[in-house]
């Protein structure tokens, strides 16, 4: 079964390297949490261009991927260190699809896309070569729209309601990035499903280019 273990936010900070602030850095919150369209809004978002909306309220990340990026790295990630709102245990990432949903008591949250990582969470990592090193793991997390706003608090349970149409996986859409000639038949097969807009929008123009 899985299981919410941790809620995490944090506040506008500077970060080493960077001049802009971010928001990367989350510490697991007391709950009872009201989670809205637009997230948690105790939680900082600094970079609303690739961050946040409500196709991205909510980002979640495993405890399986974790134990991974702990023998990995050889030490111990506390929950929120990948900038997660909500750390999960019980599934890892790669294998989810774009349309699963996450019930967590009255909360619905549906996954809309993978995590692209970037220049902040290696500066966060403390490590120049962690974007490649991220992708290379294909362990990437999900963006989630909230369906059903609600309160939660951790320690609830989980309920994953796979989508019944075509998985479109997290791993599948991590592989393509960087990609630039992706192949019709999985754009195709991608809006077939809820994703997310921005993504929706792309996959669109490039099939009508062809087409």
């Amino acid at each position: 079964m899985m299981m919410l273990d941790s809620i995490n936010a944090g506040q506008a900070r500077p970060i080493p390297g960077m001049k802009a602030l971010t928001g990367i850095f989350k510490e697991p919150v007391a709950g009872p949490v009201a989670v809205t369209r637009q997230g948690i809004a105790e939680d900082a978002i600094c970079d609303r261009r690739h961050h946040g909306g409500v196709d991205q309220a909510i980002y979640l990340y495993f405890t399986d991927d974790y134990a991974f990026w702990q023998r990995e790295l050889g030490s111990t990630l506390a929950a929120g260190t990948f900038g997660e709102n909500l750390t999960l245990s019980g599934a890892e990432s790669a294998g989810l699809a774009i349309g699963d949903r996450m019930l967590i008591g009255d909360l619905v949250l549906e996954i809309t896309y993978h995590r692209t990582p970037c220049m902040t969470l290696a500066a966060r990592m403390g490590d120049r070569g962690f974007v490649k090193r991220f992708h290379r793991a294909g362990r990437p997390g999900a963006y989630c729209r909230v369906i059903e706003p609600a309160s939660i608090e951790a320690g609830m349970a989980v309920s994953h309601l796979p989508f019944a149409g075509e998985r479109v996986t997290m791993g599948e859409l991590m592989a393509l990035d960087g990609v630039r000639d992706i192949d019709p038949a999985f754009m195709q097969r991608a809006l077939t499903t809820p994703i997310r807009e921005k993504t929706r929008f792309k996959y669109e123009d490039l099939l009508a280019r062809l087409f």
